[in-house]
């Protein structure tokens, strides 16, 4: 049963708006809390902030980009030689970010090097850089182009509005290797004979950690994406809640995730980084912060849980992971990751994370010191992220024709 409230959504941006709000990092809460005590430390604290940096793959944009004279309605398009989706309105387009340049020589000569794709167009528009747009069509009578050719950046268009399906997954697998020879993965070089492992989450920091049953994070929250002020539009895909949990409540494995969007046009370059993993393909690494609004007295208790709290599923990325066989090595704590060795099966393993926790640290007091300045205010959640949602496999109907 959740606990009533005893601070609204309206109370607290009320406090803010005055000037009046204290605000801290979920990295600060723990301490802060274990010195005043919960019940004293819920009537004082409004808001606590998390925040994450690191690779977020399923993400991209849609791009308008106005009429040419004569019309041109787009059936294909190229942007700096990186293929964009024009299924859908004449001069609309969207940008993937794990697209790879045509030409690419993928992973033909393994192990490939990705130089450049979706992830690093982002990068690039963000920082308001010029790049190639190459659209042809077929041609039609009332949009008689056929193709366009040309410069732009992002001031010359419409929109640029960021609309990533699934990003801030609440926990994580860390990859390791047990065979005999390197591996390449979207979690980066894992050596052989589990000489190395590698995680990608922000731990204490992150967000749906601090808020595992989404009791404050929902449909319509309010986030910072890169600097610009955006918004949880839906449930993630693969938002799998019906994850193991510990006796806290904390996930044990990736359990929710969270689909972003927000105004490029209004990013900062430094949080948006295009990302290349050899031997994998291209990413796009950004800056996520997400403000918890302290309603009560639960929610302040999640927020308290620190690295050493937090566990994550080994798993072997050389054959458990792509055959999906369920096996987990062991678990260790974000505490024991950090420190940059870690035992497995009395083995000590050197760590390596693919996020950037001193960039998480740094979002997450960007976003503190805008609350306490008034200039980010909250928004209650118009509907909740799903409690009870499993992750479904794709069941392939075998093709019987002959």
């Amino acid at each position: 049963m959740e606990e009533a409230a005893v601070k609204s959504y309206e109370q607290i941006n009320e406090r803010i708006a005055a000037g009046k709000a204290v605000v801290l990092t979920a990295e600060e809460v723990s301490d802060y809390v274990e010195k005043k005590g919960l019940e004293n430390a819920v009537s004082e604290i409004d808001v606590v902030t998390t925040a994450t940096f690191g690779p977020m793959c399923s993400s991209g944009c849609f791009l308008n980009f106005g009429h040419t004279t004569p019309k041109i309605r787009m059936t294909e398009a190229w942007i700096d030689d990186v293929s964009a989706y024009a299924g859908i309105a004449a001069v609309d387009l969207y940008l993937g970010a794990t697209q790879i340049q045509r030409g690419d020589p993928a992973n033909l000569y393994f192990p490939g090097e990705f130089r450049y794709g979706g992830g690093h167009v982002i990068e690039r528009l963000v920082a308001g850089r010029e790049l190639e747009l190459l659209a042809r069509s077929y041609a039609t009578d009332d949009y008689p182009a056929r193709e366009v050719r040309g410069k732009f950046s992002i001031r010359d268009l419409n929109q640029a509005v960021m609309v990533n399906p699934r990003n801030c997954y609440q926990n994580y697998n860390v990859a390791i290797n047990c065979s005999e020879k390197t591996i390449y993965t979207y979690l980066g070089v894992l050596k052989p004979k589990m000489r190395n492992l590698a995680y990608c989450s922000a731990g204490q920091l992150s967000p749906l950690l601090n808020d595992p049953f989404y009791e404050t994070i929902g449909i319509g929250t309010s986030i910072w994406l890169a600097g610009a002020r955006g918004h949880v539009y839906a449930e993630g895909t693969q938002h799998g809640s019906l994850a193991e949990r510990d006796a806290n409540g904390v996930p044990m494995e990736g359990a929710g995730t969270l689909a972003l969007t927000a105004d490029m046009k209004k990013m900062r370059a430094e949080y948006v980084r295009g990302v290349s993993l050899k031997g994998y393909g291209v990413s796009l690494a950004l800056g996520v912060g997400v403000p918890i609004p302290i309603i009560n007295s639960q929610v302040l208790r999640r927020t308290t849980v620190r690295d050493r709290e937090i566990t994550a599923p080994v798993i072997d990325y050389s054959y458990d992971y792509p055959e999906k066989t369920g096996r987990i090595i062991t678990r260790l704590s974000y505490e024991e990751m950090k420190s940059g060795k870690a035992m497995v099966e009395g083995n000590s393993v050197e760590t390596c994370s693919v996020s950037s926790y001193a960039k998480a640290r740094e979002i997450a007091e960007i976003l503190k010191s805008e609350i306490v300045s008034g200039d980010f205010l909250l928004s209650k959640p118009t509907d909740s992220l799903p409690r009870e949602k499993k992750v479904s496999p794709l069941k392939v109907t075998p093709d019987v024709r002959r």
